[in-house]
């Protein structure tokens, strides 16, 4: 499991995901053999979370995932220690109006919900719901896209469970390319749009991992033993990281050269670029030259020529 950073990249002109903090997560069967305690990924995720805001106690981290993280023990935890979740919602989720105040004197139990409202499919079925269109950059990856959004602040809770207030959103394709979905925020002052803006980023982790297997060959190493693995795929993420790094601080002119193919248009820069324009700016360093002696005798520099270099910087 890797946290990853989901940064604007000035040179690719989109955002990337660059991976900063990653832990191993074996399986339960493999704890079992092994005679090890099974740590669930929620749990993984949600100590990965806290150490990055440890690290950084006074930003605003707004961490995003899939429907595996919306749980509400998660949800409560982060929302405790001041980190805004956003993940997928199920659209027959129990949600409630917030509890009502307190009168004065009494001794009951405190409420901790009010009354319960309507499911996300019943909203998206109700003809009074209100829509409002909205353009979304880099819908994954095709581009803007205009979708339509409906959205709410409500009290979701379950029985034995915390309970945590959140914003839901409702989202629905104009077009119907895609099914009616629903996201939640445990900020809900947070606005819709860029709630979902946030979610749709979460694209460019898919594309991170690609990438880290295409071009660093992550997953495709051999190993035979738990601390390998664990020394080694942390490792090349976070090589991916360095790499595009050290690539966003080349000029524009080293960035120029965008590999592509005549059935295939590439007009951004991708991963592979970014690799190839690190590796021509190390090996254009003076590596060859030796110490001097006597007098000044240097080894002549050698010289790369330009299609030897463009298709060794390229060579996956």
């Amino acid at each position: 499991m890797s946290l990853m950073l989901l940064a604007p990249i000035p040179r690719a002109g989109r955002i990337w995901a660059l991976p900063f903090l990653t832990a191993l997560v074996p399986s339960e069967r493999a704890c079992r053999e092994r005679g090890r305690r099974h740590k669930p990924l929620l749990n993984v995720g949600g100590q990965l979370a806290l150490q990055a805001r440890r690290w950084l106690p006074g930003c605003d981290l707004v961490v995003v995932g899939d429907s595996g993280f919306s749980a509400l023990l998660f949800l409560d935890a982060r929302r405790r220690a001041r980190i805004t979740a956003i993940t997928r919602l199920r659209l027959d989720a129990a949600l409630y109006d917030p509890a009502p105040s307190r009168p004065p004197g009494t001794i009951k139990r405190p409420r901790t919900k009010g009354a319960r409202l309507p499911t996300l499919t019943a909203i998206l079925a109700a003809k009074d719901a209100r829509w409002h269109a909205v353009v979304v950059p880099g819908w994954y990856g095709a581009g803007e896209r205009t979708i339509e959004i409906a959205s709410d602040t409500a009290v979701w809770r379950h029985g034995g469970l915390p309970v945590v207030p959140i914003r839901w959103v409702l989202i629905r394709d104009p077009e119907a390319r895609f099914p009616p979905q629903a996201l939640l925020c445990t900020d809900p002052t947070r606005e819709p749009a860029q709630i979902v803006g946030w979610f749709v980023r979460r694209w460019t982790i898919e594309v991170t991992f690609q990438k880290a297997r295409a071009h660093l060959g992550v997953e495709t190493q051999r190993q035979w033993s738990d601390t390998a693995i664990a020394r080694t795929t942390p490792c090349l993420l976070a090589l991916f990281s360095i790499v595009t790094l050290l690539a966003a601080r080349l000029s524009a002119r080293q960035w120029r050269r965008v590999a592509a193919a005549a059935w295939y248009p590439k007009p951004r820069p991708t991963f592979a670029d970014a690799l190839a324009a690190v590796r021509y700016a190390i090996w254009r360093e003076r590596i060859l030259t030796t110490s001097p002696r006597r007098r000044a005798r240097t080894k002549p520099r050698f010289r790369l020529p330009p299609p030897w270099a463009y298709a060794l910087c390229h060579a996956a």
